[in-house]
């Protein structure tokens, strides 16, 4: 038997804590003396304890433990439980890094202020180029909401069009519109489109869902991303400090287009073509 000091100390848990479990009748001693009130616990009592930690760990209610512990969850259902408690804290721990990501493209933008190189910036025509695409609605034009929008967009559009006989003859490009009024997502929904070139004819793709459309040239300013789109901040602003110190402004949202997109996304490369004209 031990005492309540060395069975804290085996658990790795605080008196306090195990106090409350006997108070609550989560983990109850083994034997508590009736003339001092001390309490005495049994090695196999550690199993429990072992599991009512973990359960409490992967967010599980005090209340939530007890209905597994005493109830005798199946291990089926207890599989269930912490498979869906595991996706929770998977979906969590994504949202957690995504927004540590615009926070640290943020960052960046700030300390980059004033170092990139305006040559950067070049004004040309962009010809007009025909892409199949799909498209799907963002709540905003934050990284947040697109990234979630345009990820599986592309990952949808190539096994599509591999089973069409269209194949893409250019580089993925990416455009973006204000969504119609009343669209789902509310005010300031974006329409995403997420296109890659190609050379089929305009109009719908079989009974894919892709149309292939055709995107008018246009006068550009561009400028040249290298990394992950979660980063492209700083190179965004570049481009709109350059338009005001050269009398230029934006007619619409630039156009992305995938120059190079290897698995590591570091090591992409991406065209920014921002619309303008001269202000």
């Amino acid at each position: 038997m031990f005492t309540i000091g060395d069975f804290a100390r085996y658990g790795r848990v605080s008196r306090r804590m195990l106090r409350h479990y006997d108070a609550i009748g989560l983990l109850r001693p083994d034997r508590t003396d009736p003339a001092t009130g001390y309490r005495f616990y049994g090695a196999a009592q550690l199993a429990r304890l072992n599991r009512i930690i973990a359960l409490k760990d992967l967010g599980f209610t005090l209340q939530q433990v007890r209905d597994v512990l005493d109830e005798r969850v199946g291990p089926e259902e207890l599989r269930g439980m912490l498979r869906l408690r595991r996706a929770e804290l998977a979906e969590a721990v994504a949202a957690a890094t995504a927004r540590l990501a615009q926070v640290e493209a943020r960052l960046r933008s700030i300390e980059s202020e004033g170092h990139m190189p305006a040559d950067d910036v070049v004004i040309k025509t962009v010809p007009a180029v025909r892409v199949a695409e799909l498209t799907g609605i963002a709540a905003s034009y934050e990284p947040q909401d697109i990234g979630p929008v345009i990820g599986p967009l592309y990952e949808e559009l190539f096994p599509l069009l591999e089973g069409t006989g269209v194949r893409p003859t250019g580089p993925g490009i990416a455009w973006y519109e204000d969504a119609p009024h009343g669209s789902p997502g509310g005010g300031g929904a974006i329409v995403v489109h997420a296109g890659v070139t190609v050379s089929a004819p305009v109009g719908p793709v079989g009974g894919t869902g892709v149309r292939v459309v055709e995107l008018p040239p246009f006068e550009a300013a561009t400028i040249v991303h290298r990394g992950a789109m979660d980063d492209v901040l700083p190179a965004a602003q570049t481009l709109a400090r350059w338009l005001d110190a050269n009398g230029y402004r934006s007619t619409g949202y630039a156009r992305e287009v995938n120059l190079e997109c290897p698995a590591d996304r570091s090591q992409w490369v991406t065209e920014l073509q921002e619309p303008v004209a001269k202000a």
